[in-house]
């Protein structure tokens, strides 16, 4: 296969939508600004910052989310694991038909480094615990069974190994047996700007068929997730954020950048919600990752993608 065709597989199928004939519920999500704003602050404010030398600021950040999804009407189970010598933390909560497929939706909450985090990736946790609020309220309407999940140790030395919290978890549903229908991962979803070339891509030819300002969602996928990431897609058709889908193989850099990668190894389809991290946000592993660096109004229309997704999942 030349290089031509191997691009042509890359980029232009993102923007294919699925059937046309496909119905929707008819539910505009009610996501709250406020709840996003105030969860962003709570883990930014967390010091010393949530890394893994930092224990006690990692459980402080359990606490918080735990607390979170109790409030929610969750309860909320720790999936514990031990990192030399050390154990830290997944939070999972379940809702929807248990019998039969599960989707999974995800993010870290640890930090990379002496750094606040708020893009990388409280941001991605506020989105859930959102997400999770939405999910409960709308229980009866969710066509499967939604894992809820928190992740610890995303993020180097430990990235790329199994001592991630979410190879953990993605070994354990292989584990038991678990039928996934799809895996949703949130990494970094709140950072915006339209100025003009703001937004870099991994390959020069990319330039020609995707945005040159960093104003749009990002869904990430590999070739066999494309039936998940159409219709995340479809549903993203819906809010009033612009979003726009890579399916490519994990050598495309940062394709495999997060959480995702660990249920691709156990044959799971799954997607990346981003704002494209290092190829838009040049806060990226900084001590200028701070909230007010955040754009509230279009995370909100974010969660609202993943939310319609969850009710109208095929």
């Amino acid at each position: 296969m030349n290089l031509i065709c191997c691009i042509a597989k890359i980029v232009p199928v993102s923007f294919l939508i699925g059937c046309s004939g496909t119905q929707f519920v008819d539910l505009d999500p009610e996501i709250s600004t406020d709840n996003l704003k105030q969860s962003v602050l709570t883990l930014t404010s967390i010091t010393p910052p949530r890394n893994y030398f930092n224990k006690e600021s990692l459980e402080k950040s359990v606490e918080y989310i735990s607390q979170k999804f109790i409030e929610y009407g969750f309860t909320p189970q720790k999936q514990k694991f031990n990192v030399n010598g050390t154990f830290y933390e997944n939070i999972v909560v379940s809702i929807g038909p248990q019998n039969g497929e599960h989707v999974i939706v995800g993010a870290h909450y640890d930090v990379c480094g002496d750094q606040p985090g708020a893009d990388d990736n409280a941001s991605g946790i506020a989105g859930l615990l959102e997400i999770a609020r939405f999910a409960k309220e709308h229980e009866d309407k969710l066509p499967y069974g939604v894992d809820i999940v928190a992740y610890c140790l995303e993020e180097p030395p430990f990235f790329g190994t199994t001592n991630m919290g979410s190879y953990v978890h993605a070994a354990s549903l292989h584990e038991k047996n678990i039928k996934v229908r799809g895996m949703i991962c949130l990494d970094m979803i709140g950072f915006f700007t339209d100025e003009k070339n703001s937004q870099k891509y991994p390959l020069s030819i990319m330039r020609l068929l995707y945005p040159d300002k960093g104003n749009f969602i990002s869904i990430v996928s590999n070739f066999g997730s494309s039936s998940l990431a159409n219709q995340l897609s479809r549903n993203y058709k819906y809010t009033s954020i612009n979003a726009k889908t890579l399916k490519a193989p994990s050598f495309i850099t940062g394709v495999d950048f997060s959480d995702h990668r660990n249920y691709w190894k156990f044959g799971y389809d799954a997607v990346m919600i981003t704002d494209t991290a290092f190829y838009r946000n040049p806060n990226y592993h900084d001590s200028s990752d701070t909230m007010g660096t955040l754009d509230f109004s279009k995370m909100k229309e974010v969660v609202k993608g993943i939310c319609r997704t969850l009710l109208n999942m095929k």
